[in-house]
């Protein structure tokens, strides 16, 4: 018997959300490998100060997204997303007029609060086209959209900054990539919800899902782990290692890593064995951590690479289904931002700590704290967390 439309995965507005989070993440992680080494160059920052910088814009989405979610289930989804992939756009052009630092920091950490709304909003759309019975799966390669932009584009943009030698080129070419995004965005046909008829009182719940507070605190841990090594990952090679050219090949083997494990995992997120999913990420994204923070040479910088992108391709979409798992069908939107909530108020940490622990002391100092928090996430999880979602899940 054929299978029902319903049914079909790769639908057209599907694939055109898969195509804006790819130009999302592209667009903004085509900056992240250069921006320590453009205030360095450019405003002579210290480590510390560049730390502080850089988390700026974690700590606006974080805050903001606290509220993502609330809008996304309360106001048009078509509409909060357009606007808020428009401004994320518009912002580009504010780094190449930003002239001092203390400028470029405020650009910077405004910046957040557009990605931290147009995150949350493309996600749940794409949930919302996805036909029930494929969801999980779906879910699976969505997350691949912005892992793969995530892994490719910093390559991409070493590579164009070795020829070109210019900054300006770089926040220019992410304000294009990311208008292209908004077009595709516009032609995109989420289904009406039926408006609220009984007005809920505000509380907590409405902002963050409550009943996953403990997948929250474990996603902390883990992407602490992640906003130090790859913020620092530039400069820790050429200052320690003396590899110039080598973050771009390290972001390929992340990329690598993360599709073999999202391909290989998305059958066994179909079965329903998310917990598993979860498990097999974390022990894998543990030991690729501790062999970055131990291993101070290139198979050691090179090899963690990889390692942790098979445990990440295997952790995140198992702990993005968790949360959709614990909320209802009208906290879609919440249950995204509190996974969002969550990773970013890990990173933003992590940017801060890694750069005052380099500062202060040594960048192996800040790596050996990455791992030390990965295992901490990893122990609440396998003794508290992955107990609470199957007592608490709801479907």
């Amino acid at each position: 018997m054929a299978t029902p439309t319903k049914d079909k995965l790769w639908n057209r507005n599907y694939l055109k959300l898969l195509s804006t989070n790819f130009l999302l993440y592209f667009a903004f992680m085509l900056l992240a490998p250069l921006l320590p080494l453009y205030l360095s160059d450019t405003f002579h920052a210290s480590k510390d100060s560049i730390g502080l910088v850089l988390s700026g814009y974690t700590i606006t989405a974080l805050c903001i997204r606290m509220f993502s979610g609330y809008l996304v289930d309360t106001f048009p989804r078509k509409l909060v997303l357009l606007l808020s992939y428009d401004v994320f756009a518009l912002f580009f052009l504010g780094y190449v007029f930003a002239g001092t630092l203390l400028l470029f920091t405020l650009v910077r950490t405004l910046h957040g609060a557009p990605f931290g709304v147009t995150t949350v909003a493309t996600s749940t759309a794409a949930i919302d086209v996805l036909p029930s019975s494929r969801r999980a799966e779906g879910i699976g390669y969505y997350g691949l959209s912005n892992n793969i932009a995530t892994a490719i584009s910093p390559t991409l943009a070493l590579f164009l900054f070795s020829f070109y030698g210019s900054y300006n080129a770089l926040f220019l070419l992410a304000f294009i990539l990311s208008l292209v995004g908004f077009f595709v965005n516009a032609s995109v046909d989420i289904p009406k919800r039926s408006p609220v008829k009984k007005k809920m009182p505000i509380s907590l719940d409405r902002f963050i899902l409550l009943r996953g507070w403990s997948q929250g605190l474990t996603m902390v841990c883990f992407s602490f782990s992640y906003g130090v090594v790859s913020t620092y990952i530039a400069i820790y090679g050429r200052d320690e290692l003396g590899i110039t050219n080598g973050t771009g090949v390290f972001f390929a083997l992340l990329a690598i890593g993360l599709i073999l494990s999202r391909l290989t995992g998305s059958k066994s997120l179909r079965q329903g064995k998310i917990v598993r999913n979860a498990t097999e990420g974390i022990l894998l994204s543990l030991v690729g951590y501790l062999v970055f923070a131990a291993m101070h040479n290139q198979w050691g910088y090179y090899g963690a690479a990889l390692i942790i992108g098979l445990g990440n391709g295997h952790m995140y979409p198992a702990f993005q289904n968790m949360f959709i798992n614990l909320a209802t069908h009208d906290q879609r939107g919440t249950a995204n931002s509190t996974l969002l909530v969550s990773w970013d108020m890990g990173v933003g940490i992590g940017i801060l700590a890694g750069g005052i622990l380099s500062h202060n002391f040594s960048f192996h100092t800040a790596f050996w704290a990455a791992w030390a928090v990965n295992l901490c996430g990893a122990i609440f999880f396998l003794l508290y967390s992955r107990l609470s979602f199957l007592r608490n899940r709801l479907r």
